[in-house]
């Protein structure tokens, strides 16, 4: 019997409709965030699931797997996970166990232990199980995805959390000579680096992100998670624990001890509003890091109390081009308190040129004296407290490289001292630099006060107070 008369005739309706091929082939109610990611699958090439621990996030990927393969004319499908052992256990004994439930899928394709083909087109209509050695270097890791060519590609990336860019990276490729291919990750967010790390961050306007949690006080927890289980993991080891952010609230841990805030956590700081008048009361302080090199930006980054306004960038502009556009904004906004990166002499120009216009903008160096001695230097001062002013619910703009930086800045110590590590550094793991965060963080560099309304409603000048721009570390 073909594949088209056992089907009913609901192919087509199955591959615009995975929904109801889970419930009609399967027999199973999908969960409701199994159900939006199901039906982001035909309108999105790329998905990624953000799990806690247990919430059937493997079951999705297999059902996706199986209505790629049924419904799609000589498709092809390839399969990863962070080991083999891991996929062998985890993703491909699911799509054993599914495959049982269906007379249809038992009928038209064969399982076996590193291949799932159509017994009609076993050379042309598969999904294969691929991995990489242990001792595989970046070559090797990413030629594990590489060669595959049809009409329909799908991708499927199990653990993604620990899985090597490389690999991603011949997904994408592929991509490019389809007429239709799908890249679907999903993985408990156990790494502040790799594809799913960067499809949640840096990369977050390219995929349909979906975030999956147990917490036992959000009504749109898991159900699958026990909540009395991720109660008992919340008491006995802490809210903030990196073990319980992972696998109970499938959220991006700190990466170590040494990190100074998660993606999620800056994440969840992009969702907060305020009122104008919530924060009228509040200096509006511009910090503005003045870039080093071409291919660096130049960052105007606006704060007035909680709240953190999108940034204005530059790139190629001299130091009267950036006095004049600091100037402008200065004016428009009715900035009360401007700190620029002196750091170098780098924004020297610049606060010269402003000076001669009549502002009185103050120079930091990021090597510089903090006022709290807990620190090494002024830059690792400006950005703690630019974390506790997030912890404390402040609201960032929602700019990916500016999250980015923020959640892969780490931290040391130089005696009893916090240490950031180099910007350098940084900006290597990073891809470029951290222009964003050190503008945000100069919002940081000195209090600025109000001293109030004055008649009339005019409002009288902000003032900077313990700040001596002549100090010198």
């Amino acid at each position: 019997m073909s594949k088209d008369r056992m089907a009913g005739g609901n192919l087509i309706r199955w591959k615009d409709h995975p929904v109801q091929f889970v419930r009609e082939v399967f027999g199973v109610v999908p969960d409701p965030w199994q159900v939006d990611v199901l039906e982001a699958f035909p309108h999105c090439q790329r998905l990624a699931m953000k799990a806690c621990k247990g919430p059937g996030k493997t079951a999705v990927e297999a059902w996706l797997a199986w209505n790629f393969l049924l419904t799609r004319d000589q498709p092809k499908i390839a399969a990863v996970s962070v080991t083999a052992e891991n996929l062998a256990d985890n993703l491909w004994s699911e799509m054993a166990k599914w495959q049982q439930k269906s007379p249809l899928l038992k009928a038209e394709f064969e399982w076996t232990r590193s291949r799932i083909f159509n017994r009609a087109s076993p050379e042309t209509w598969w999904m294969s199980a691929r991995s990489w050695s242990k001792t595989a270097d970046r070559a090797q890791q990413g030629a594990t995805l590489a060669g595959l060519h049809a009409d329909h590609v799908l991708f499927i990336l199990d653990e993604a959390g620990g899985i090597p860019d490389s690999v991603m990276a011949s997904a994408e490729a592929a991509l490019s000579s389809c007429k239709e291919g799908h890249i679907v990750q999903a993985g408990n967010p156990t790494h502040l680096e790799g594809p799913l790390w960067r499809a949640c961050t840096t990369e977050r306007a390219l995929w349909h992100i979906t975030e999956i949690t147990a917490d036992p006080d959000d009504p749109k927890r898991s159900t699958r998670v026990k909540a009395e289980w991720a109660r008992e993991q919340i008491q006995k080891y802490g809210a903030d624990n990196p073990w319980v952010l992972v696998n109970v609230f499938g959220k991006f841990p700190p990466g170590s001890l040494n990190t100074l805030i998660g993606p999620d956590e800056c994440r969840e700081a992009t969702k907060r509003s305020y009122r104008a008048e919530d924060v009228a009361s509040f200096a509006r302080v511009l910090g503005v890091d003045v870039a080093r090199f071409g291919d660096d930006a130049s960052v105007i980054f606006p704060r007035q109390g909680l709240v953190a306004h999108l940034p204005l960038k530059y790139r190629n502009i001299d130091g009267t081009q950036g006095a004049g556009v600091v100037a402008r904004k200065w004016t428009d906004w009715g900035a009360d308190a401007v700190f620029i990166d002196d750091t170098g002499g780098w924004g020297a120009s610049w606060i010269d040129n402003l000076r001669r216009i009549g502002h009185q903008p103050v120079g930091v160096g990021f090597a510089s004296r903090p006022n709290d001695p807990r620190y090494d230097n002024k830059r690792t001062e400006m950005y703690f407290e630019a974390i506790e002013w997030i912890k404390q619910g402040g609201a960032l703009p929602d700019v990916p490289e500016l999250i980015a930086a923020l959640s892969q800045t780490t931290y040391g110590f130089r005696g009893d001292r916090l240490l950031l590590e180099p910007k350098d550094q940084i900006k290597a793991r990073l891809g470029y630099s951290p222009d964003d965060a050190d503008a945000f963080a100069l919002t940081f560099a000195q209090p600025a006060t109000r001293a109030g309304m004055g008649y009339g409603g005019n409002v009288r000048r902000f003032c900077i107070t313990e700040y001596d721009p002549l100090e010198d570390a």
